[in-house]
């Protein structure tokens, strides 16, 4: 089988990395839509990414309507920001949402009569805007992904776009970006980084590129995550940046499976973070996918210095488990219940949550075979804990 990565053309990163980009921002486009929300264009780094911006004569617009994940409603008042500023590309700065939604921002300029986040284009009416990412947290991998995660308000959806139209051209990871981040952002996004390269490892979709790319992620998270939430010492969150970047080009690549398809109808219903609800679900998902996917996980848990080389698959499986919850104690990720969901309003929803979940494909590719009635047992099971 041939093996095939898929990355944007230029990739930037370290610790200065945004001080040496004005040159790919002014080869990129004359004028930019800058995507992104209240709160991070306010930050200091926001503040030295305008100056940048400033210093090398780039125009742009600003459009910082991002609250909380993106919506329907979010893009087309984004997408009206892009034609009336006569912006020719995007550039989103923030998390994993500012970067959905300047992608679908893009696509829509780019398919105005067929855009439609249920029904996707299979390829562009006009021009297709470029797209710059510029991530301020370690997790989503958002920046070097296929991929978009918005919810149609009208059927209270959260759905997923894939299409290699939405595959940023320029990534440009700053460790200096994600400094300022709250403890809770930065515990919710690693996790959520953690569960892209475990999910990617076990896919059916995986080859051996990202096989390497994931032990590495997974190695760095579970060495640099608690660290980087509890203290203040940057050493750490470089390396959850790496790994959110390593992981993120693992799913754009092997995809993702259960956990993602269950925490996708959470987010839409009951408006959980995507990083968040991915962290709530992921040690109750481990489990189950334990026996399935034993082999690959065991083989993963030996790979990431887990697990020793003369652990048995069983054993491996359950140390690999273990780190994992740890690691959720640990950063303090709280069950559906402590979170403050109704449990009857939770309940009555989890008919609906599973079908979705189904339906979004993404627990297809996870080893065995997983129906609405897994979700189901699993959804009430992920309140409780």
């Amino acid at each position: 089988m041939n093996s095939c990565l898929s990355v944007p053309s230029s990739v930037i990163v370290g610790e200065n990395a945004l001080d040496t980009a004005s040159g790919i921002l002014s080869e990129t486009g004359r004028c930019a839509l800058v995507v992104t929300g209240r709160h991070v264009s306010k930050t200091p780094f926001a503040a030295q990414f305008f100056e940048l911006l400033h210093s090398s004569g780039l125009k742009y617009s600003l459009f910082d309507g991002i609250t909380g994940e993106p919506t329907d409603k979010m893009i087309d008042e984004g997408c009206r920001a892009f034609m009336s500023g006569g912006c020719d590309f995007c550039i989103a700065l923030g998390g994993g949402s500012p970067i959905d939604a300047a992608k679908l921002i893009a696509l829509k300029v780019a398919c105005p009569s067929s855009f439609s986040l249920s029904a996707v284009p299979e390829r562009a009416e006009r021009h297709l805007p470029p797209v710059v990412a510029i991530p301020t947290t370690a997790g989503t991998g958002s920046e070097v992904t296929r991929y978009a995660v918005a919810t149609d308000t009208h059927n209270n959806r959260k759905l997923l776009v894939s299409t290699p139209l939405l595959l940023p051209r320029v990534a440009i990871v700053d460790y200096r970006s994600g400094l300022a981040a709250p403890p809770s952002v930065k515990a919710s996004s690693g996790i959520d980084a953690l569960t892209h390269a475990i999910e990617a490892y076990i896919s059916r979709k995986a080859n051996p590129l990202t096989d390497d790319l994931a032990v590495s992620a997974v190695r760095r998270i579970i060495a640099n995550i608690v660290p980087a939430v509890s203290g203040n010492d940057p050493g750490p969150d470089r390396e959850m940046a790496v790994a959110a970047l390593e992981a993120g080009i693992c799913i754009n690549n092997s995809s993702v499976t259960l956990v993602h398809g269950m925490s996708r109808p959470i987010g839409a219903l009951f408006h959980v973070p995507h990083g968040l609800s991915n962290a709530m679900l992921l040690p109750v998902c481990l489990n189950a996918l334990a026996e399935p996917a034993m082999p690959r996980l065991s083989q993963l848990s030996r790979n990431a210095g887990i697990a020793g080389c003369d652990d048995s698959e069983e054993v491996a499986v359950g140390k690999l488990a273990a780190r994992v919850g740890q690691i959720c104690t640990d950063c303090k990720i709280p069950s559906l219940r402590e979170y403050g969901i109704d449990k009857s309003e939770f309940f009555n929803s989890i008919d609906k949550m599973s079908a979705d979940a189904i339906s979004s494909g993404s627990p297809a590719n996870a080893p065995g075979c997983y129906t609405e009635t897994d979700c189901r047992r699993l959804y009430i099971e992920a309140y409780g804990r």
